[in-house]
């Protein structure tokens, strides 16, 4: 493993030319959002969506990025509840641009600014904390659809 690198329980989509960083707790429904995600993107409300990890990600600070890949021996592999584990098509590599926290403590209605990011491996990044009991879907296509002040 390189300096700066880890393997962590969350889960990973590309959206676009980036990806969303999806962590949590057990049960927080990080396999349910990045189902979601990659519904939105076969149903066009993302322009692109496609598996990059789920449930365990090896992440790793490469020029000033995350890159996340899926863990080896669960690449291609989803959980969808109700149905098991799944296969689909997942890309190996991909540089996070947004880390979306589940069932976050800190989540707030108008959120503190130090709040907003959080740091991986070295690496800063935008953070959304998304409180429990909320629908995360909804409040990751807002962040990534607009621009905070």
């Amino acid at each position: 493993m390189a300096a700066h690198a880890a393997t962590i329980h969350a889960s990973a989509v590309l959206v676009g030319p980036k990806a969303v960083l999806i962590r949590g707790p057990a049960g927080s429904g990080k396999s349910q959002l990045t189902w979601n995600l990659l519904q939105a993107g076969s149903l066009g409300i993302l322009p692109f969506a496609r598996l990059v990890a789920d449930d365990r990600a090896y992440v790793e600070a490469q020029a000033g990025r995350l890159l996340v890949r899926p863990a080896p021996a669960l690449a291609g592999m989803i959980e969808i509840r109700g149905l098991g584990i799944r296969r689909l098509a997942f890309e190996p590599v991909a540089a996070v641009a947004l880390v979306v926290d589940l069932a976050a403590e800190d989540a707030a209605r108008f959120p503190d600014p130090d709040a907003s990011t959080t740091v991986i491996v070295g690496v800063s990044l935008p953070r959304l904390a998304v409180p429990a009991g909320m629908a995360a879907l909804p409040l990751v296509l807002a962040s990534l659809r607009t621009a905070g002040d």
